[in-house]
């Protein structure tokens, strides 16, 4: 990559809004390069939807092998996270969200925003907030049942995808509620 090539104009290659481009070359150069994780961060905002699309999967990709990237835009992705329209970027918002260290109010914010992802057309944002809900009751147990109840409707009642997903993430998060639910009766 030329030196004067800026993570938008890396992002704004592809031909649809939804392709890929160079998603993973700008996720490499995060990882490699820190510091300009700002510029990509500000891509999220992007006037156009498929760099902005590319952005938030760049991020959910370079968060993946490195969540800490995320902790200082934890206020700006909760924001966006209650704003965001397009699918793709609300998919990969709502897979990176567990990756920041939230306080318990955080988490019921974040928690708002999910449940309206839900209601989303898209089985794909429907089945990333699911994640992002058993990631958030990781971190406040206070959120344990309710997510709990809601993935085991989804996990009858959805697109297959979701009911897949839905097991999964129960087996997961039942193993966490047995011990919490055993401290609380004892």
């Amino acid at each position: 990559m030329p030196a004067q090539e800026s993570i938008r104009s890396i992002l704004s290659v592809g031909r649809h809004r939804l392709s890929l481009g160079r998603t993973r070359e700008v996720a490499a150069i995060v990882l490699a390069r820190p510091r300009r994780i700002s510029a990509l961060i500000e891509c999220l905002w992007d006037e156009d939807p498929g760099v902005a699309a590319r952005a938030a999967d760049a991020l959910e990709r370079a968060s993946h092998q490195k969540p800490s990237l995320l902790a200082h835009w934890k206020d700006a992705l909760l924001g966006l996270l209650a704003e965001a329209r397009p699918n793709k970027l609300r998919w990969n918002l709502a897979l990176m969200l567990p990756r920041l260290e939230l306080t318990p109010p955080e988490t019921v914010r974040a928690m708002a925003a999910l449940r309206d992802y839900l209601d989303d057309r898209s089985s794909i944002v429907k089945t990333a907030a699911m994640e992002g809900m058993a990631g958030l009751a990781r971190q406040n147990a206070a959120l344990l049942p309710e997510v709990l109840d809601t993935l085991r409707i989804l996990s009858r009642s959805g697109t297959p995808a979701m009911r897949a997903r839905g097991r999964i993430l129960l087996r997961k998060l039942e193993t966490i509620h047995e011990p919490i639910r055993h401290r609380l009766t004892n």
